[in-house]
């Protein structure tokens, strides 16, 4: 394709998109060609070599869940454990978008892991060690990845690895002292403390029009970190029943509603009705937790509202606010915990240093989990719950990472070990000429020689031949012609590499051989650094 589809603006899946390696179908789903699909079968190889040498074996589960049964009936003694096994599947993802190309894709390949251990130390141990080894896998791929805090599919926060790039798929902030990273929704922040006074009365004032924060602390003259911000929203929990959430901050900072509803264990949020929060006794505008009554709505406070004394807050009547209002003399909340939006500037939560904005891509995210009904017996003989931890890595995310990492204005650069091919083979001149039957038994050679080869002995001209080339990206080009012949050879040239060489004919599956090999030994290198 000269072209990629209007729809799709995510650079890296434009280049797979116009390289032939992906297809868009049905208008909003990916097809892996034959390029994609052999780059995919190069990545899941080396997954499965780093694995297997851990000692995990590929399995093949109906579904993730199913796990637990299969533990069940295999796992009996404490002899058996700490034991892992891995699979590859397709599988729905939620929230895609067609602007964000693979990394929105409807569907994706993915690799789960699943680690049995006898208690929660040896599971961290075990996550530990197969994420360690899963971070050099990525890293033979062509792509390096840092320790990260995010999301997972399953809307939890999760631990694993991300690749940072600008076209990522998520608003991360990082530390760049100390390499804290992590997604906005959920990223810890040191929080700037309040002064240290003693609590006042409280003291209701007129604040005709003020019901917006701005509002407030423009007609008062104070902070907004000197006043309390009201949030209410409407929780649907788990068990399906829906609870009127109200949401106390300091006024200087804003509600993260996934680290609430991760702290209500709740399945949606969605702003609340006015006709819900009169309900409930509070009024729009001039709201506040003090007289509420804990049976008609849930209040969850951010913790830094316990440390924040005489804050003004609604006082549940049009017009009106109270001063110096403070937690636990005048209301308690049912939950106190972090539930503010961490931003650029702020402190980090392990060093202090300010954070900056990133884009990140999380590859990786693992999860911990407790199998109720599969016991086994323990080296005391008594019967014990298996731990259970989930490592999950999106395959088409990891291909297009590789792409987005590796490429140049002409087209991608594919990494040595997971291109599709190594050698593209390029045929100039007409089909009954010296380079045809040149080209042929040099295609043979090379793969009698091992060397996997793409050969392109279309009747196309040779720019638009060296173009696609270029756009496909494989790490050596070798182009037979006659005036490369009649030079005494072929022409050898590297993706990576401008200059160009001229080999003997006779010599080139064996110099193919040298120069992929040396390529692999400086990728290792890379790789180990």
């Amino acid at each position: 394709m000269r072209d990629a589809p209007a729809g799709v603006l995510h650079a890296a899946s434009q280049r797979l998109l116009r390289a032939g390696f992906v297809h868009l179908v049905g208008g909003d789903h990916f097809a892996y060609l034959p390029l994609g699909q052999r780059t995919l079968k190069r990545i899941t190889a080396l997954a499965c070599q780093t694995l297997e040498a851990l000692g995990s074996q590929e399995i093949s589960l109906p579904a993730a869940s199913h796990i637990g049964d299969v533990a069940k009936g295999v796992i009996r003694s404490q002899r058996q454990l700490p034991r892992s096994a891995f699979e590859f599947q397709v599988e729905p993802q939620a929230g895609g978008r067609l602007r964000d190309g693979l990394l929105g894709a409807r569907q994706s390949p993915v690799l789960r892991v699943f680690v049995l251990a006898g208690d929660q130390a040896e599971l961290v141990q075990q996550l530990d060690a197969h994420e360690a080894a899963l971070q050099r896998w990525l890293r033979a791929c062509g792509l390096p990845t840092r320790p990260v805090l995010g999301l997972s599919p399953q809307g939890k926060i999760a631990q694993g690895l991300g690749y940072l790039t600008p076209e990522g798929s998520a608003p991360f902030l990082y530390c760049d002292a100390c390499g804290y990273a992590a997604a906005q929704p959920i990223a810890g922040f040191r929080k700037p403390p309040a002064p240290d006074e003693p609590a006042q009365p409280l003291v209701e004032v007129a604040t005709p029009g003020a019901n917006t924060i701005e509002a407030l602390a423009r007609f008062l003259d104070v902070p907004k970190a000197r006043t309390a911000k009201a949030v209410f929203l409407s929780a649907q929990m788990d068990d399906g029943e829906e609870r009127l959430i109200f949401a106390v901050i300091r006024g200087d900072m804003d509600v993260s509603e996934a680290k609430l509803r991760i702290a209500l264990g709740a399945r949606h949020l969605r702003p609340a009705s006015e006709a819900a929060i009169r309900a409930a006794g509070a009024e729009p505008g001039y709201a506040s937790p003090i007289g509420l009554g804990a049976d008609r709505v849930l209040i969850v406070a951010d913790d830094a509202i316990p440390n924040s004394p005489n804050l003004v807050a609604g006082a549940n009547r049009p017009g009106y606010h109270l001063r110096n209002t403070n937690y636990g003399r005048d209301y308690t909340a049912h939950l106190v915990t972090d539930i503010a939006l961490a931003r650029v500037g702020d402190a980090c939560p392990r060093c202090g240093a300010p954070m900056r904005a990133a884009e990140a891509v999380q590859l990786l995210w693992r999860a911990s989990f407790d199998l109720e009904d599969a016991m086994f017996s323990a080296a005391d003989g008594a019967a014990r719950k298996l731990a259970l931890g989930l490592i999950q890595v999106n395959l088409g995310h990891v291909l297009v990472c590789i792409a987005d990492a590796h490429h140049d204005e002409h087209g991608l650069r594919w990494p040595v070990e997971v291109a599709p091919y190594a050698v593209h083979l390029v045929r100039l001149g007409g089909a009954g000429e010296e380079a045809a039957a040149s080209a042929d038994a040099l295609y043979d050679a090379l793969w009698a020689a091992g060397v996997e080869t793409l050969y392109d002995d279309r009747a196309e001209s040779p720019g638009v031949k060296f173009a696609d080339a270029d756009l496909i990206g494989l790490p050596l080009r070798i182009t037979v012609a006659p005036r490369a012949l009649a030079a005494g050879g072929v022409e050898f040239k590297r993706r990576d590499e401008a200059q160009k060489a001229i080999v003997p004919l006779a010599e080139a599956a064996v110099r193919a051989r040298q120069v992929l090999d040396e390529l692999r030994a400086a990728q290792r290198c890379a790789t180990a650094r």
